[in-house]
C-alpha cells in the first residue's frame, strides 16, 4: 500500500479519485491515482505491483499519461465523439502522425474507442471507453492546475536559472 503523507491544512476537493488536495491555495497531486493503477482486484488475485518497483507494468501506463498528447486528446474527448481531422484541428500543435500514434495506444490500452464511418472517403471517429471517463476529471484539474500556476512556475525557474547560472 502507498502512504501519503498527509497535511494538517487541507481540505479534500470532490474529485472522481480524491487526488487533488488544496493545502493552503496550492493543488498538492497525491499518489492514490498511482496506488490505484497498480493494485489489481484483490478479490480476484493476490498478486499486487508497486509503481515504484522497475517491474511494475502501470510504469508504461503512467508513461502514457504523462504525454501532453494523450492528456489533450482524452480532455478533447470528454465532449464526445470527435473525427480524426476535427482532433487534428482543435489540439494545435499536434502533427498528424502524432495524432495517430497517440489514438492506436489510446486505444490500445483501452482509453478510447475508435469507430469508422462508411463515407467517401472513409472517416474515423474516436470516443471514450468508460476506464478513460474515470480520468477526466483529473485531467481537468490537473490541466486547470497548469493553466493557473504557469506564471509562478516560469517565475520559479527564472529565479532558478538566475541563482545557478551567476553561482557557476
Amino acid at each position: 500500500m502507498l502512504h501519503i503523507r498527509m497535511y494538517n491544512q487541507f481540505s479534500r476537493m470532490d474529485s472522481i479519485f480524491g487526488i487533488l488536495c488544496r493545502q493552503e491555495g496550492t493543488l498538492t497531486i497525491l499518489g492514490y491515482l498511482m496506488e490505484t493503477m497498480c493494485s489489481v482486484n484483490r478479490k480476484q488475485t493476490t498478486k499486487a505491483y508497486s509503481v515504484y518497483s522497475r517491474h511494475c507494468p502501470a510504469r508504461q501506463f503512467l508513461d502514457r499519461l504523462a504525454d501532453k498528447w494523450t492528456l489533450l486528446i482524452i480532455d478533447r474527448l470528454k465532449l464526445g465523439e470527435t473525427r480524426f481531422n476535427q482532433l487534428r484541428r482543435d489540439i494545435d500543435g499536434i502533427t498528424q502522425k502524432v495524432l495517430s500514434q497517440t489514438l492506436k495506444k489510446l486505444e490500445r490500452d483501452g482509453l478510447i474507442e475508435r469507430r469508422v464511418f462508411a463515407t467517401m472517403p472513409v472517416s474515423v471517429g474516436y470516443s471514450l471507453t468508460p476506464l478513460a471517463l474515470t480520468l477526466v476529471e483529473t485531467i481537468e484539474r490537473l490541466a486547470h492546475w497548469a493553466e493557473v500556476n504557469i506564471d509562478a512556475m516560469k517565475e520559479a525557474q527564472l529565479r532558478y536559472d538566475n541563482q545557478y547560472s551567476t553561482s557557476e
